[in-house]
């Protein structure tokens, strides 16, 4: 089975955090889920993203999400594969320079990765995805776009993979972006 590093963070959204995370596991794979600044043990707090009626998402509390190993203590070639989580998180992720690291690394090591909604702003601050067809949440298009990527314009359940990347555009594609990733793995 596969090892899997999560990069999270506080206020991601929560089902794309939970579910695949518990998912991968229940299929066998280990799944390190980790944080710049954060520790095995410490927790990030999570949000709810949904529609109500208002032009766009609205924002709801989340579980408190307890992260399994320590950011600090990664070693890449350990791993098998990446998943990238959206929410809020990815905006100031993409900000460090060891998480692009950790990104660009999976990708010139031809590595399986997975990622969701707004995961693709760490994809597009890391430089990765040129070339490649990607979908993402459809507020992120224009940097999908300004990475010279083709932006996939997919069913809010659907996931779509060009080679060994898996993309999605929110928590509703769970199931293809598992089944998709899981083949990768």
């Amino acid at each position: 089975m596969a090892k899997v590093l999560m990069i999270t963070g506080d206020f991601v959204e929560d089902y794309e955090n939970m579910v695949p995370f518990q998912a991968l596991i229940a299929m066998g794979h280990q799944v390190d889920a980790v944080c710049p600044d954060k520790k095995s043990g410490d927790t990030i707090k999570t949000a709810i993203h949904d529609f109500v009626g208002d032009q766009t998402y609205i924002e709801l509390p989340g579980h408190h999400f307890a992260l399994n190993a320590s950011f600090d203590k990664i070693n890449l070639a350990d791993y098998d594969a990446l998943y990238v989580p959206g929410g809020r998180a990815p905006e100031y992720l993409r900000l460090n320079a060891r998480v692009i690291e950790m990104v660009q690394h999976f990708f010139t090591e031809d590595k399986p990765v997975a990622s969701i909604c707004h995961g693709a702003q760490i994809l597009t601050a890391a430089g990765v995805i040129k070339g490649k067809t990607v979908s993402a949440y459809p507020a992120c298009r224009p940097e999908v776009e300004l990475a010279q990527a083709t932006y996939a314009d997919i069913a809010v359940d659907q996931a779509i993979t060009d080679g060994k990347l898996v993309t999605a555009p929110a928590w509703p594609a769970h199931s293809e972006m598992i089944k998709q990733f899981a083949v990768l793995l």
